[in-house]
């Protein structure tokens, strides 16, 4: 039988799971256990915190891991720490550690998208600032009236605003980016009027995105790919708001409206990248479909809660397969046909 280390979190979850019990708990390890050893796998649960980067020997031991979605990141940043440094040692993790950067860090996604060989990915034309400085040296360049404002870090559309004008713009930029901390800001007040020429820290140090607005959007679909299993769900927009996420106001099922071409579509952007599992969140404007926004761990999983349903591409068409799975038994059959293929 073959093994997998499976690395899961300070409270021993693994991911996530809209279902889950107890509440936020994720994936059942003991179905996962059993899924993977239908699949001929055992796997060796861990902490994060049991690496020993100087005795740990993997011998070429693929690993599987949690990734967080907690305030502040505190966590996250140690969790980046330990898969990069397995990645260091040359160990096969699943996804790989750029795909966890990109997780909750909508300016590290955008550089994804950007470095991506695939143009149907670059619809979206997006700038990226670390400081709201950095946007007022090029704020010429903006002279559309609507831009999509997005905070790095938030889900479920928080950070995410739209403007209304050019000053808009401005201010709505400067609540996203703020940083301001009393002591810390009085300090270096201090400095400049003790060191001539020094120029204050900003106080504007969040990063943040903008996006080119696409306009008369009255929903967008999402889509979460496991390997070769596609579950998708509609979602309409807010009441008087241009964002989806967030609204709760979604279609599942046989009342599924499905454009054509959108599987077509998303298939072809999973394939661009190296991951067993994507989650997408793509628009139609009419004549062409874009990814608005894209997570390959810790992304909600509603949509295979809620489907009686998924769409496989079997013979050069899509069928739409009427079963119900356990989630961890997508995950694993995702997992285990990911490793397979790379072999």
């Amino acid at each position: 039988m073959k093994k997998i280390f499976m690395l899961v979190d300070y409270k021993d979850n693994f991911t996530s799971k809209y279902n889950a019990l107890p509440y936020r708990s994720g994936m059942d390890k003991e179905l996962l256990k059993k899924y993977f050893k239908d699949r001929n796998y055992e796997i060796d649960i861990k902490n994060f915190s049991d690496i020993d980067f100087r005795e740990d020997k993997f011998e070429n031991i693929p690993i599987v891991y949690t990734s967080p979605e907690c305030k502040g990141m505190f966590y996250k940043r140690y969790v980046e720490d330990i898969i990069l440094g397995l990645e260091l040692k040359g160990i096969n993790i699943i996804p790989k550690y750029k795909y966890l950067r990109a997780q909750d860090n909508k300016v590290f996604m955008e550089i994804l998208r950007d470095v991506s060989p695939l143009s149907e990915l670059k619809t979206i034309t997006t700038n990226h600032f670390g400081t709201y400085e950095e946007f007022e040296k090029v704020e010429d360049d903006f002279t559309e009236d609507r831009y999509v404002i997005k905070a790095s870090e938030g889900a479920m559309s928080s950070g995410v605003e739209l403007s209304k004008n050019k000053q808009d713009l401005k201010n709505k930029i400067k609540i996203l980016s703020a940083t301001k901390n009393i002591k810390y800001d009085i300090k270096d007040m201090l400095r400049a009027f003790k060191h001539k020429g020094y120029i204050k820290e900003s106080i504007h140090r969040k990063k943040f995105i903008i996006q080119n607005f696409i306009p008369d959007l009255k929903n967008d679909w999402k889509i979460i790919i496991f390997g070769d299993r596609y579950y998708m769900f509609y979602r309409a927009t807010r009441d008087n708001d241009f964002r989806a996420s967030g609204s709760k106001k979604f279609t599942f099922n046989d009342k599924l409206p499905i454009p054509d071409g959108i599987f077509d579509f998303a298939k072809k952007t999973f394939d661009s990248f190296d991951a067993p599992h994507l989650s997408l969140d793509v628009v139609f404007d009419g004549k062409n479909f874009h990814v608005i926004e894209f997570q390959f761990l810790f992304f909600g999983t509603i949509g295979h809660t809620k489907s009686e349903s998924y769409f496989k591409y079997i013979n050069n068409k899509w069928e739409r397969i009427y079963e119900k799975l356990d989630l961890e038994k997508v995950y694993v059959d995702a997992i285990v046909n990911y490793l397979e293929d790379k072999h």
